[in-house]
């Protein structure tokens, strides 16, 4: 016997967990599926495909007797003998590449814990929006203390964290859209703050228990402390590093380590992340080099938290891109940078289009996303507030994409691509504070 690996078209009805989807019988851009090619792993999944699609080609392994290989084509395969077919292993606790047993902590992604909002998303907004921007200027304050010498105020790092997690405990979409609000300054504060929320979110929605949350929230305030000890004028250059720069700049993963080393009372978990954020799967991370197993769990965690709230935000040698920009880069290094689980679980976090993200139509139309489509993500209920040519809109008009609305030369209106915020003088919070309802 051997394994070949086969293309199969099949029904949807025909459609297993594990089934690895490699082609639908429509265009990828007109369903709710963020990139071409995945493994289903859940029944929504399933259920969104059966809505979308009549059939699908799906590849995988099939085991073959080796003297029958040669007699010519044989009988379509029995689709119960496929395989997950991915670049991991599935639940095996091995890695392809090395055969080697994954980290303890690798299978830690299972839900174990079932959290529901229990409040809505407008309501938290005005509850927290106020907390936020004082938990902001607490994290400035912060990273301001360290970098002129002063003690970590460890209880005061933990009093916004908590507050954080209380938020995102009732419900999680409130700061995640917060976040979304980048300001042009001060942004090594922001950004501590924004990893600590993205990553406490994350690890409601992988499940963890109530104190892990807590934990990882500390653990993403506190992820880049080390930068206070970068000298300013090599942290805020615009230009690219020289090599000498780059390696001081590398330092800090040493740097926070030490920092709360330390500490009389340290919080191991921060340490581990602080010093491993920037390792890789692959070997080719910073500053030691490990691989996949040897890296914490939470770091694993933080490290994605970090390149998202990074690339969405304005940085003194890169502007801001979208979301969806970000989402995509993550994508792309699953597997060699980023936990392939946890990539994909931080993918459909955030989601294609959320409530709140800003996106130009094809018609050249700016709109904000009122309302997420389950059925297909690319086509939720949005308001337009700049027309064509990118002029205010006196009255906002909203549209179901759903119903395939057009404009007045006949065009569908679709949307081209996600914006980052503030683009075209768009402000979400503009909106917000006054008076936008957004649905989740």
């Amino acid at each position: 016997m051997r394994d070949e690996t086969v293309e199969l078209e099949i029904d949807v009805s025909e459609l297993r967990l594990g089934m690895h989807v490699i082609r639908l019988d429509c265009a990828w851009e007109d369903t709710a599926f963020l990139f071409q090619g995945f493994v289903i792993q859940s029944r929504d999944e399933i259920d969104a495909l059966q809505i979308q699609c009549r059939k699908v080609v799906i590849e995988g392994k099939v085991k073959r007797e080796l003297d029958k290989i040669s007699q010519g084509p044989l009988d379509k395969p029995d689709t119960a003998y496929f395989q997950r077919f991915s670049t991991d292993s599935g639940n095996t606790g091995t890695t392809k590449k090395s055969g080697k047993k994954s980290h303890p902590n690798a299978q830690r992604s299972a839900r174990r814990a079932i959290y529901i909002n229990k409040v809505d998303v407008n309501t938290e907004i005005r509850t927290v929006t106020n907390h936020y921007s004082e938990a902001k200027s607490v994290a400035a304050g912060i990273m301001a203390g360290l970098r002129v010498g002063r003690a970590l105020d460890i209880n005061r790092a933990r009093e916004v964290v908590n507050n954080c997690v209380d938020s995102i405990l009732r419900n999680k979409d409130a700061l995640l859209l917060l976040t979304k609000l980048k300001q042009k300054d001060g942004y090594t504060a922001e950004h501590c703050l924004n990893v600590s929320i993205l990553s406490a979110a994350f690890g409601k929605r992988l499940g963890l228990l109530e104190e892990e949350i807590r934990t990882l929230g500390l653990c993403g305030l506190l992820h880049d402390i080390g930068k206070t000890k970068v000298p300013l004028e090599i942290l805020q250059k615009s230009g690219g590093l020289t090599p000498q720069e780059y390696c001081i700049m590398q330092n800090h993963a040493n740097w926070g380590r030490d920092m709360l080393m330390a500490l009389p009372k340290v919080v191991h978990a921060t340490i581990d992340v602080a010093y491993n954020h920037h390792e890789r799967l692959d070997g080719r991370g910073y500053p030691r080099g490990l691989v996949d197993h040897q890296i914490p769990y939470n770091a694993k965690i933080v490290a994605i938290a970090d390149t998202y709230d990074a690339i969405t935000s304005n940085r003194a040698y890169d502007s801001a891109r979208s979301s969806m920009s970000a989402l995509k880069t993550i994508h792309r290094f699953r597997g060699t940078q980023f936990d392939s689980e946890l990539a994909r679980e931080f993918i459909l976090m955030i989601g294609i289009y959320p409530p709140g993200s800003i996106v130009e139509l094809k018609t050249g139309e700016v709109a904000i996303v009122l309302t997420s489509n389950p059925k297909n993500r690319r086509k939720p209920r949005i308001m337009l507030v700049r027309t064509a040519n990118k002029k205010r809109i006196s009255k906002y008009a909203t549209l179901d994409l759903d119903l395939h609305p057009k404009a007045d030369n006949g065009e569908l209106f679709t949307i081209s691509k996600e914006l980052p915020d503030g683009t075209f003088d768009v402000f979400i919070q503009h909106f917000i504070e006054n008076g936008l309802i957004l649905n989740y």
